[in-house]
């Protein structure tokens, strides 16, 4: 079963390519926006489809249930396949791993570290990614493949963060540096999960959200292979 990706690219020459991983309510227009927001700043974008071998692919915000069961059904070794589908539309477009990054959102965050243990890519940023110290989806804890890395990472967390205790996110820190790659975290006081959907009024923080964007990019500018 073929992966549905959906594709922005730049006006110009793209200067590499990037996997965007959904959250936990699918490739949503928020989703979409990420990926033209990135062709805007030259790169081509590629979201795979995480939910496509379910009935149901786009969740609304409000109906949390549905959304988790989706979540509940993922497996670990069919999601790589998806981002692996992601990587190679990117690489027959030219590009090689070391051109490549993967940014996630929700549990595309965590998706996109376990892809940076996995592979060997230019860059990684995960957005509010839980399964710090629980197991999702079939991967392992973060915890406990952190020092595995082997694409400079970037997270960013929101210290109101319900789900995602800030004590984990510290803890994670630490055991991310002990990786032989660069790593970062970046942790915002006032951010709550979902802190960069703006789709999401409840959740939403600007400034948070801003502050991530620059620095996503920067990240991306300083490790992706030009």
């Amino acid at each position: 079963m073929s992966t549905p990706l959906t594709v922005e690219t730049p006006s110009g020459p793209a200067r590499g390519g990037i996997v965007v991983v959904q959250e936990a309510f699918g490739v949503t227009t928020h989703i979409v926006d990420i990926c033209r927001r990135l062709a805007d700043a030259g790169w081509v974008a590629v979201a795979p489809h995480l939910f496509h071998r379910q009935d149901k692919q786009i969740h609304d915000y409000t109906d949390m249930d549905s959304a988790m069961a989706s979540i509940g059904a993922l497996q670990a070794t069919e999601v790589d396949a998806d981002v692996d589908a992601a990587l190679g539309d990117i690489a027959a477009r030219g590009f090689e791993p070391a051109q490549s990054a993967i940014i996630g959102f929700c549990m595309g965050g965590s998706v996109a570290f376990h892809t940076a243990v996995r592979r060997t890519l230019g860059a990684a940023a995960t957005y509010y990614g839980g399964g710090i110290d629980k197991a999702r989806f079939g991967y392992p804890t973060m915890l406990s493949v952190a020092d595995a890395l082997q694409t400079p990472w970037h997270g960013f967390f929101g210290g109101l963060d319900t789900g995602i205790p800030v004590e984990q996110v510290e803890q994670l820190r630490a055991a991310a540096a002990t990786a032989p790659v660069s790593t970062e975290i970046t942790r915002y006081a006032e951010g709550r999960h979902g802190f960069n959907c703006n789709d999401r009024p409840a959740v939403y923080n600007p400034d948070a959200a801003a502050d991530a964007w620059v620095r996503t990019l920067d990240w991306f500018d300083g490790h992706v292979a030009h």
